[in-house]
């Protein structure tokens, strides 16, 4: 995408191209130009860029930044076309709409939705495997009712003839709303943990269709979406990213950034983690975490961590599984810097990076580990930086503590008979791990309420054959 602006920095027209830079220069290439394009072009003093992932994408973000700034020389959206959105209405039992207009109803809007065909083939499937009533009428659940053709036929949770309860109609309604943000990998866990429960019931049938709708999600290609694009560009943030891009020296408007930190507790489930910001804001779905594979169980190394954590996240948009960001963060210093570089080299990926060193809130950039920039604490620039930090920091130690949770809610002492829950949970609290506990004299473990001599011995000795 690029952005025309005037002698006084005001927007004139925003465009949008696959290559952009023929676009650009055949404004002024020809002479036979219309002229309406000859005034465009003879009040042309700035042009910026912005680099989107998808061509929807760019049609939002165009459709937005018109809207914004009502630029002069566009004209067929400043006539307010909109995009549509899903609709799930603010019942007890709500209904799926498509509408092209937002409004402040108490209902839940998802999208926009840009391509025609990525509406229908979403919608299709929710027909299919997520139905939800279709009936405008209000529904009071009677179980004397008989259900309507549209259950015989699987189109409906029959909730009139009380056939399902709220909180059922609720987890389908959950269901399609990860649907059509775009969080596959979500949705498809769920329907995985229901499919293993059925099996483990002999429901064999229902087991089958819950496969079924796992590989119906999985084909389907789904559209990226971001949570920041369905809010407006306010005026403060594109300010703040034109001072980005000018800080820095970027060649486009760093829209999406992307920042690292690692967390572990001394070399123990370590985890690289990436948010990602656009448009400024946080956009959830698009954080990635990767459990550290190159180092054993204890050892501590943030440098490897790091490198092996961007490398793997820009495998992935390398693959086109992943959209590309303009920038990214790593939480660190210059040495945490020069491993990400490493990474994308290795990758032969090519991004700006910088790092936000904690303490003195330095920003160091590649080749000059020397010459950090040092803002005020005020710039909005060191601001939005900031949050970045503080976000992947929040969002790391929040994956570490479950990954932690994990094995003290399942270990080897669970296997042991006479041990519940919460007596595992206190041991693990007391001395840490189950390796620890197994190097334990019978006196020591004592020490726990409720475990004599002969239950200490049988703990130990079970500990030490497993």
């Amino acid at each position: 995408m690029y952005l025309m602006r005037d002698a006084e920095g005001k927007i004139i027209y925003v465009g949008k191209a696959i290559k952009l830079k023929r676009r650009v220069s055949s404004y002024f290439r020809h002479s036979h130009l219309s002229p309406r394009l000859n005034k465009l072009v003879s009040l042309i003093e700035d042009i910026s860029i912005i680099r989107t992932e998808t061509e929807a994408e760019a049609l939002i973000v165009e459709a937005k930044l018109i809207r914004r700034y009502s630029p002069f020389f566009n004209i067929e959206l400043k006539m307010s076309d909109k995009y549509p959105y899903i609709k799930i209405t603010d019942e007890d039992f709500p209904r799926l709409e498509i509408t092209r207009h937002k409004r402040e109803d108490g209902a839940v809007y998802l999208g926009p939705f840009v391509d025609a065909g990525n509406i229908r083939n979403l919608m299709r499937l929710a027909e299919r495997y997520f139905p939800l009533r279709v009936c405008r009428s209000k529904i009071t659940p009677n179980p004397a009712k008989r259900p309507c053709v549209e259950y015989n036929l699987g189109h409906s949770m029959g909730a009139c003839a009380a056939l399902c309860s709220k909180s059922e109609y609720r987890e389908r309604v959950a269901d399609l709303i990860l649907l059509f943000e775009g969080k596959s990998a979500e949705l498809v866990e769920r329907i995985r943990e229901r499919m293993n429960v059925a099996a483990q019931n002999l429901e064999f049938e229902q087991a089958a269709r819950y496969r079924d709708t796992i590989r119906a999600i999985l084909r389907l290609s789904r559209q990226r979406i971001s949570s920041a694009l369905q809010e407006d560009l306010d005026s403060e943030t594109w300010d703040v990213l034109n001072r980005i891009q000018k800080l820095l020296g970027l060649k486009t408007l760093a829209w999406r950034i992307d920042a690292f930190d690692i967390s572990h507790t001394h070399g123990h489930d370590t985890y690289g983690c990436c948010v990602v910001f656009e448009q400024g804001r946080p956009s959830p779905n698009l954080y990635r975490r990767f459990k550290i594979k190159s180092l054993n169980d204890g050892e501590i190394n943030d440098f490897q961590s790091i490198y092996e954590t961007v490398k793997r996240r820009y495998a992935h948009v390398i693959d086109n599984s992943e959209p590309a960001p303009q920038l990214a963060l790593i939480d660190g210093g210059p040495i945490q810097l020069e491993y990400a570089e490493r990474a994308l080299k290795d990758l032969g990926f090519e991004l700006p990076l910088i790092a936000l060193a904690e303490r003195e809130e330095l920003i160091f950039l590649p080749g000059r580990p020397d010459e950090p920039l040092r803002l005020e604490r005020s710039d909005p620039a060191l601001q939005l930086f900031q949050r970045l930090r503080d976000e992947v920091h929040r969002y790391a130690i929040t994956t570490h503590r479950n990954a932690r949770a994990k094995h003290i809610r399942h270990s080897r002492l669970d296997e042991i008979a006479g041990i519940g829950r919460k007596k595992a949970t206190e041991l693990l609290v007391k001395f840490g791990s189950t390796s620890k506990i197994a190097k334990l004299t019978p006196e020591e473990l004592q020490t726990v309420p409720g475990i004599g001599p002969k239950f200490a011995k049988k703990i130990l000795e079970a500990l030490k054959e497993s």
